[in-house]
Formats: C-alpha cells, structure tokens, sequence
C-alpha cells in the first residue's frame, strides 16, 4: 500500500555511496529506480495480505500529522487508509501488524489522532516486533526527535495493550501458515524480514535491510543509518545470495513502483528484474496470500 514517494534528496542522504556516477552505471536500474541523471527513486509503504485467514498488514510508514525532524515526514496528510480501506483492509479488520524494526518511517501509523490523544490506528490487531529490537531501544538513550516517535507512535500501543515481542530464533519465526519473521540485523540489532509463502511460491518482504535496487549491484553500499554497518552489510549479502535465482520475489519497502521483483546474479553482484505491480500481487490459484504494495 503506497503512502508517499520520497524526495529526491533522499537518496543522496540516505545511501551517500550511491553517487549519480555509480548509479548511471547500471542501467537497469532505469526508469524504474533512478532517472537518467543518477537521482534514486524511493518511496514509503507498506504490505497488506491475507495469510492463513489473517488479515495483517506490514509495517505502517510514516503516519498523518506527527511532528518530526525530517521536513519529507512532517505533518504529512495522506489517504493512506483511504486507500488502504478500498484495498479491503479497514482499520478495524486488520489481525496482525508486523512491525520489522522501530524506526520513525515504519511505525507511524500505527497510531492516528483522536480528539487530541495518539489512539492505535488498528484497535483490533495484534502489534508484533522482535524483543531484541525491544529492548534496544527500551535500553537506548534516544535524543528528542526519537523519542517523539516512541511518543505518539509506539507507546500509545503498549499502553492499549497490543504489542508484544516475540523471541526470533536464528531460523525464522512462524506465526501462521506461510507466514515468518526472519532475523535481518544491522540496520538495527533486532530488524527483521518478512517471509510468506503459499501456492508454491515465496515472497520475501525487505524492511530496511534493503533500502534500494541499487544495493543489489553494491552489496556494500549502507545505509547512513545502519546502526552496525558491518553486521547490516553481512546481513544484505546472505539475503541476496539465499534469494539469486530461486524465484522468490522481493519486496522493497521503500523500492518505488513496481516495487517488486526477482534477485538474479549479475557478474560478482546481483540485479533486479521488476515484476509489475499487477503481476506482483496476482494470487496463485491455489494461494490465499495476496500482497498489496
């Protein structure tokens, strides 16, 4: 579910070693990923399917009307759960929420404002992270910025009872049929992937352990808010060398249209081949999950 593309500025801030030089080396990353001129395109969204009978959503992007430091993510007014709602998902339908770290663009709406007060957008859901990423931040000495966040996005929903955080052993976490929190650390200690599976296909949902395609030509690009560089590095490698070649299909949480696609090796790195939108979220006939980018 698209909440909002991202500036064009981002990609220089966000990932500062992909320079315009190195991205115009690659051109399969255009039109899709970056325009001729080297500028990355990235965007802020979310995933909305229907796993084992449950309705879960994953992540919750940046969120209408908080206060924050990044002008791109300020006071935001999106119809984002508009949009969400005509996809089938109003807020009061959804089961699960998966939260894949607690970073200030994924957790935003999880909570709206009601009368003044931070209520949780998903009255119904269970909100679920993994205690590692807890208890980082739990123990972590946040500046004001980040404790905003905490603030209007992340207590509201302690307080309301809903989140909980679960152990994600070293081989993945199952919570449904055909539905897996996997360990993805660096970007934070206790980030996570998202893996569904059903109708005998595999698609594997990034979080920030990969912000952009081009990440996939350069393992070795960071992002300049990885937490442990080397560990995030570590991490982006063996998710890329696990999904070359088996079909699985990627989904960028901030890749912008079509969002999707498949890992494939490229020389001593990898590339993406774009699967479109539609193509994307089309079902297998024998699959009850049907991701909404």
């Amino acid at each position: 579910m698209d909440e909002v593309p991202l500036p064009p500025q981002t990609g220089s801030w966000l990932l500062p070693a992909a320079t315009a030089g190195v991205v115009r080396e690659h051109g399969w990353l255009r039109p899709d990923f970056a325009d001729r001129d080297g500028v990355l395109r990235l965007d802020s969204h979310s995933f909305a399917m229907v796993v084992d009978g449950l309705r879960v959503l994953v992540d919750t992007g940046i969120g209408n009307g908080k206060t924050r430091a990044n002008p791109a993510w300020h006071g935001l007014r999106t119809d984002y759960l508009e949009r969400l709602t005509l996809a089938g998902f109003p807020p009061e339908s959804v089961d699960l929420v998966l939260l894949t770290h607690l970073h200030t663009d994924h957790v935003g709406w999880n909570t709206r404002q009601v009368a003044g007060s931070w209520v949780p957008t998903f009255p119904n859901a269970r909100y679920l992270t993994s205690k590692a990423e807890y208890d980082f931040w739990a123990d972590h000495a946040m500046d004001d910025a980040r404790a905003a966040v905490f603030r209007d996005s992340v207590h509201p929903v302690e307080e309301a009872g809903l989140l909980e955080a679960v152990d994600v052993p070293a081989g993945g976490l199952t919570l449904a049929a055909g539905l897996e929190l996997v360990p993805a650390p660096g970007h934070t200690p206790g980030h996570t992937a998202v893996r569904v599976t059903g109708g005998g296909a595999t698609a594997l949902i990034t979080g920030d352990c990969i912000h952009h395609p081009v990440q996939l030509a350069h393992p070795e690009i960071g992002s300049c808010v990885d937490i442990d560089p080397a560990r995030a590095e570590a991490t982006r490698r063996s998710v890329l060398a696990s999904l070359a070649g088996t079909g699985t299909l990627l989904l960028g949480t901030h890749f912008p249209p079509p969002t999707a696609g498949r890992v494939v090796a490229d020389g001593d790195a990898y590339r993406l081949e774009a699967v479109p939108g539609g193509a994307a979220a089309k079902p297998s006939r024998n699959s009850s999950t049907s991701p909404h980018a």
